[in-house]
C-alpha cells in the first residue's frame, strides 16, 4: 500500500482527537473568558471545576467528537462501508447511555437527542432528522471521507447523506458534513489544503440540495467567505456556534489563516469560544488529511490520557482505507 494514503488517513484521526481535546476545555466559554482562565491557549489545558459540561477533565482529554467519529469508523468497517440507518441510530443511543453511566455531562447534541427520541418512540428513522441542523453530523463524518474516494461527487454525498438522514437529514447540516468529509478525501488523494478546500465548497453546493429544506444561510458561500477573512473579521461574521453554517466555514476559516497548518489552527479555535472543541476536532482532521504533520508529544499526550478510546487506530485506519480500495 502507498504509504501517503495511510500516514494522512492517520493523521486526520490524530488530528481529530488533538483539535477535539485542545478545544475540551475551552467549549461553550466566551473568548474573553478564555482569556481570563488560560492566558493564550499553547497547548492541553485541564477543564476547571466548574465547567458545565467537562467539569474535572484532564489536560488532553477528548470529547464526543472523537468519540463519535470512532463510532462511525467501527460502524464502516463492520458494515463494509454500509451504515445501516437503524443501526446507527441506535449505536448512537447506545453510546450516551454508557456515557450516562460513566457519570459523563458530554452526552448526544440536541439534533441527534430529538431524532434518538423520536427513532425510539417509532419514527422512520429515515425521516428522524428532518430537523436537525447543527453540526453533529460534520464533527464525526470525518472516517466517511477516508472510507470513500471523492472522484465521483455525486456518490459521494449520498454516502454522505446517508450517514446524516437519522440526525441531520437538513441541507444545511448535510453540507456541513459534506465539506469536511470531502477536504478529508481529497487530502487522502494527494491534494492540498486550497485544493481540498474548493472540492469542499462544491460538495457542500451539492449537499445543499439533499435532505429536508430548512432556512439557513449556504455553508458553502460562507466558506468562501470565512477563507478570505482576518482573524477578527472571521469572528464577527462568522461565529462559533453550533450551526453548521458558522462551525463548518469557522473550522475553514481557521486552517486558511494558519496556511494549512493544523496545530496552529486548533490552539486558534480553542482560544476563539464557542464550539471550540467541535471546530478544532473538524480543523484538525481535515488538516491531518491535507497533510499538516502534529507534534510528536501532541500525538502522545490524547493516547496516553484516553487509552481506552483510542485503542486499535492503527488497525481501524487499516480497516478504512480497505474499504476506500475497494469502492
Amino acid at each position: 500500500m502507498n504509504p501517503g494514503p495511510r500516514r494522512r488517513a492517520l493523521a486526520a484521526l490524530h488530528g481529530l482527537a488533538i483539535g477535539d481535546a485542545l478545544g475540551m476545555p475551552t467549549q461553550l466559554l466566551s473568548p474573553e473568558r478564555i482569556a481570563q482562565r488560560f492566558g493564550a491557549i499553547d497547548g492541553f489545558r485541564a477543564a476547571a471545576d466548574d465547567h458545565p459540561i467537562a467539569a474535572g477533565m484532564p489536560a488532553g482529554s477528548i470529547t464526543d467528537d472523537t468519540e463519535q467519529a470512532l463510532l462511525l469508523a467501527r460502524l464502516l468497517v463492520e458494515r463494509d462501508g454500509a451504515v445501516p440507518t437503524r443501526e446507527w441510530a441506535e449505536r448512537l443511543a447506545q453510546w450516551e447511555d454508557g456515557m450516562r453511566a460513566r457519570g459523563s455531562l458530554d452526552l448526544l447534541g440536541p439534533s441527534t437527542r430529538a431524532a434518538i427520541a423520536a427513532i425510539r418512540d417509532g419514527a422512520d428513522p429515515a425521516l428522524a432528522g428532518r430537523a436537525g441542523a447543527t453540526n453533529g453530523a460534520a464533527m464525526r463524518i470525518a472516517p466517511l471521507g477516508i472510507a470513500r474516494p471523492v472522484h465521483d461527487l455525486a456518490r459521494f454525498v449520498d454516502a454522505v447523506e446517508e450517514v446524516c438522514l437519522p440526525t441531520h437529514g437538513t441541507g444545511v447540516a448535510i453540507a456541513g458534513a459534506a465539506a469536511v468529509a470531502a477536504a478529508v478525501s481529497a487530502g487522502l488523494d494527494g491534494a492540498g489544503w486550497a485544493e481540498a478546500t474548493e472540492l469542499a465548497i462544491a460538495a457542500a453546493e451539492l449537499g445543499a440540495q439533499r435532505g429536508h429544506w430548512v432556512a439557513g444561510a449556504s455553508v458553502a458561500a460562507r466558506i468562501r467567505l470565512a477563507v478570505s477573512l482576518d482573524a477578527d473579521r472571521l469572528a464577527e461574521l462568522i461565529g462559533t456556534s453550533l450551526a453548521s453554517q458558522e462551525s463548518v466555514p469557522a473550522a475553514f476559516g481557521r486552517l486558511a489563516l494558519a496556511d494549512g497548518d493544523g496545530w496552529r489552527a486548533c490552539l486558534a479555535a480553542a482560544g476563539a469560544g464557542g464550539d471550540t472543541d467541535t471546530i478544532g476536532a473538524m480543523a484538525g482532521a481535515m488538516a491531518g488529511a491535507t497533510g499538516s504533520a502534529w507534534p510528536a508529544d501532541a500525538i502522545q499526550t490524547v493516547a496516553h490520557v484516553n487509552p481506552r478510546e483510542l485503542k486499535g487506530l492503527d488497525g481501524l485506519v487499516d480497516g478504512l482505507l480497505a474499504l476506500r480500495a475497494a469502492s
